[in-house]
């Protein structure tokens, strides 16, 4: 569904217009039924390759495809339902004026758009009494729904969302995390970014991290984190003397509980546990979270 390979992009900026380049030889693949997170700090490049995606920019060299046909070609968006992360509407417009602008837009009318409406508001959760005040009264949360929902209303095949939970409480945060759900179950391709990093582990497919323009990280959750790295918490029944830790163990500081390194450093803490007659309680599998991993590679770009 989406294609980038060798993506640069430069912007030029005060009175010398000197050059600075924003993306930095992106590559990744998203595709077709997949629900993709893309991560990283502010100013890292996240927007603008987003904005690339909907032709909203241009890009200086490299290949972009959406559904096989470049962003440059105005019938590329044909595909595409976009929700940026700060909109703009006519704020005198209430919310299902500003729908039934929009749906017009994409081809609807009448009765197909009215039930359209109705099923974009009901999806987010959006059908309620504020839906017909003006858009000037709404808070950020009630904006972000009614953002969404006029991307989806021409049911797009792609959907791109740039900071789709931004603003948003923790039940706004959930209704829109089921919400992407339910479209992706439809067969909708989603790509979005997050600074919300709990709640791209629970949705994504797999998840790009791009730190200071470049691609640092991509794969599945899973294979990001696992690629970090895994601990192993142990507590026994009794105490171990620290001398007496095999390899790769070390004390916690709480009686009885110990961490290994490596699955090699648990299976000889098991091995010593066994031999010597001491019960294992309990073992957690611990890995590093996409926070703590983006947060190294932040540092390490800065270092």
């Amino acid at each position: 569904m989406i294609e980038i390979e060798h993506l640069h992009k430069t912007y030029r900026s005060g009175f010398t217009m000197k050059p600075k380049l924003a993306l930095k030889d992106v590559s990744f693949n998203v595709e077709a039924g997949k629900v993709y997170g893309f991560i990283g700090p502010n100013g890292a490049g996240k927007s603008t390759t987003i904005k690339v995606l909907t032709g909203l920019l241009n890009f200086d060299s490299g290949k972009v495809l959406v559904n096989g046909i470049s962003p440059r070609d105005v019938k590329s968006r044909q595909y595409i339902g976009y929700s940026p992360e700060q909109p703009y509407f006519y704020d005198y417009l209430s919310g299902r004026e500003l729908l039934r602008f929009y749906g017009k837009l994409v081809g609807l009318k009448g009765a197909e758009l009215e039930s359209r409406i109705g099923w974009a508001l009901e999806l987010l959760h959006a059908n309620k009494d504020w839906i017909d005040r003006r858009l000037r009264s709404y808070s950020k949360g009630m904006m972000q729904r009614v953002g969404i929902a006029q991307a989806i209303l021409g049911k797009p095949k792609l959907l791109i969302l740039d900071e789709p939970m931004s603003g948003l409480d923790p039940m706004g945060r959930r209704d829109v995390r089921e919400a992407i759900q339910q479209l992706n179950r439809d067969g909708v391709t989603i790509f979005y970014s997050s600074h919300l990093l709990s709640d791209v582990e629970s949705i994504s497919h797999r998840v790009a991290m791009i730190v200071d323009g470049k691609i640092v990280r991509e794969g599945t959750v899973d294979e990001i984190t696992e690629s970090c790295g895994v601990e192993y918490h142990v507590r026994t029944r009794q105490a171990i003397l620290e001398a007496d830790l095999p390899r790769g163990v070390s004390a916690t500081g709480h009686p009885q509980e110990y961490i290994c390194a490596d699955d090699v450093a648990r299976d000889r803490l098991l091995g010593f546990c066994l031999s010597n007659g001491i019960a294992v309680e309990k073992m957690d599998h611990k890995r590093p979270s996409l926070e703590d991993i983006l947060t190294e590679e932040i540092a390490r770009a800065d270092a």
